[in-house]
């Protein structure tokens, strides 16, 4: 769920909501001085390994291109008058070259280019300053006085503004939670964000043939990704996906099931929705590791459109070049400590688990490590490389390198999943504020809002002009399950802010 650390049912949650207490070692998120496991340093570069025969072909067939290019007709003359009575050679050396084009032509990864993409904007009747959102809290009568006291706190630390959103079941007093209204607010977020998106990329719905819709807490029937199918006519052969109950990381999990089937169908378009619904998990208990939630979670969505058509390098924004995906779920510890479950009063509810930020730390660290030997120089790589076969095989008292990411990416967007785990990542990393602005201003502007805050920090991004052709962002999720997803995208165009009129940000 959220990357926030869980209160227990007994203590106090201020850390979960950003409380200024110093962290404990225990509590730390990834830190690349400390238990620096191999295997997910192999992973990565088995990942780059992989891939490496693209790059020999590459390597092979464009120099033999380039200096083929440069003979002249004499030299073209010379060559044949040398072989023309050695056929074997000759025979021999066209059937390679062509065998090693055809290879290389026929089994490298298709480009998937993000054409655009589109985050929905609520109505300004639906924000919801703290006052409000206490003031609804009392109205329903659901809460004893420590429990209203403790989210009071929650809020006022969590990191967020006073212009969030809540769906209008929510604004209701009482609380109107019914299926009727969670529909609406689905079909108003998720319609609101594609019809914004087919309106900047002019793309007719018929062309689209996949469609990846996910929605963690809300999966009625007919499926959401079905009311997408039905209210903008999408083709009867659509390849669509549905997914649930995968927590914030779904987004980028979205992104990459995206990107394998367009690895598939050719000359095709992939509609990604990624949203989470308000109205229906709303809690309305007094368990402390329950209502964490309900400070934190805000009415939002994002629609994005990749595309595998070498027609639309020319207008897309972005490139995906990594997808890295981390599970945990076979770990017990992990699979439970973020739980839809009910309360001693049977009122439902998501329980975070005291263990939540322990196996946080694990997943968030093997995901980075995985990722360093894709993105990292090669002299980052070499330095920590030296430095951890120095402590581990040689024993030497020396300390780990800690790689820097800014020499990889230009831009980070971290789930703005709360105020603490922001602050942690931002020192473990050694990122400064500039870097940290895209994720600070979305929870305080729009909060979490689950799996589609990502696209809010990279609207913010554009809007404020900081994308410049070239370069590489990093997007970095993790949700229940446990899950870690990770997607780099390098820019393939400068974005302009004042052409950017369906960005949230634009006021």
């Amino acid at each position: 769920m959220d990357s926030t650390a869980p209160p227990n049912n007994n203590g106090a949650a201020d850390s979960a909501a950003g409380a200024p207490a110093p962290p404990t070692s225990s509590r730390r998120l990834p830190d690349f001085q400390q238990s620096v496991q191999l295997k997910y340093v192999k992973l990565g570069y088995h990942y780059l390994i992989s891939n490496s025969v693209y790059l020999v072909l590459a390597r092979l067939i464009v120099p033999v291109a380039v200096h083929l290019s440069t003979l002249s007709t004499g030299d073209v003359a010379d060559i044949w008058s040398r072989l023309r009575f050695n056929l074997v050679s000759v025979v021999a050396c066209s059937t390679l070259l062509v065998f090693l084009s055809t290879v290389y032509f026929l089994t490298r990864p298709r480009p998937v280019y993000l054409v655009d993409f589109a985050c929905y904007k609520p109505e300004p009747e639906l924000k919801c300053t703290h006052e409000t959102f206490m003031r609804c809290s009392e109205l329903t009568g659901s809460f004893t006085d420590d429990s209203l006291e403790f989210q009071r706190r929650i809020v006022d630390r969590s990191g967020l503004g006073q212009d969030t959103y809540l769906p209008p079941a929510m604004h209701r007093v009482p609380p109107n939670p019914c299926m009727a209204e969670a529909r609406a607010e689905a079909e108003t977020v998720m319609f609101g964000a594609i019809d914004d998106l087919l309106a900047k990329t002019c793309v007719h719905t018929i062309d689209i043939g996949v469609l990846v819709v996910n929605c963690s807490l809300f999966n009625p029937t007919p499926s959401l990704s079905a009311m997408v199918v039905n209210r903008y006519n999408l083709r009867g052969n659509i390849i669509s996906y549905n997914l649930g109950g995968m927590g914030c990381s779904a987004g980028l999990l979205s992104i990459d099931l995206a990107k394998d089937l367009l690895q598939v169908h050719r000359n095709s378009y992939a509609l990604v929705v990624s949203t989470e619904n308000i109205t229906l998990n709303w809690y309305f208990g007094n368990n402390r590791s329950m209502l964490v939630s309900n400070c934190l979670f805000r009415m939002g969505g994002a629609a994005i459109l990749l595309s595998n058509k070498r027609s639309e390098r020319r207008r897309s924004k972005y490139e995906l070049l990594h997808t890295v995906r981390t599970h945990k779920g076979a770990e017990d510890n992990c699979f439970r400590c973020v739980t839809q479950q009910e309360d001693a009063d049977g009122r439902i509810g998501v329980s975070l688990s005291k263990h939540l930020t322990a196996v946080a730390i694990e997943a968030l660290t093997a995901n980075i490590k995985t990722l360093s030997s894709l993105v990292l120089p090669l002299s980052e790589q070499l330095l920590f490389l030296a430095t951890w076969v120095g402590q581990n095989e040689l024993n030497l008292n020396n300390e780990l390198y800690t790689p820097d990411f800014k020499l990889a990416f230009e831009h980070f967007c971290i789930h703005a999943g709360g105020r603490a785990v922001l602050d942690e990542l931002k020192n473990n990393l050694r990122l400064t504020e500039w870097y940290m602005k895209p994720s600070r201003m979305t929870l305080y502007r729009f909060g979490n809002t689950s799996s589609s805050s990502l696209w809010y920090e990279l609207a913010y991004s554009e809007a404020e002009g900081r994308i410049r052709k070239r370069d590489r962002i990093w997007q970095i999720a993790f949700g229940s399950g446990f899950k870690c997803n990770s997607a780099v995208w390098r820019a393939l165009r400068s974005v302009n802010p004042a052409k950017e009129e369906k960005n949230p940000w634009m006021d």
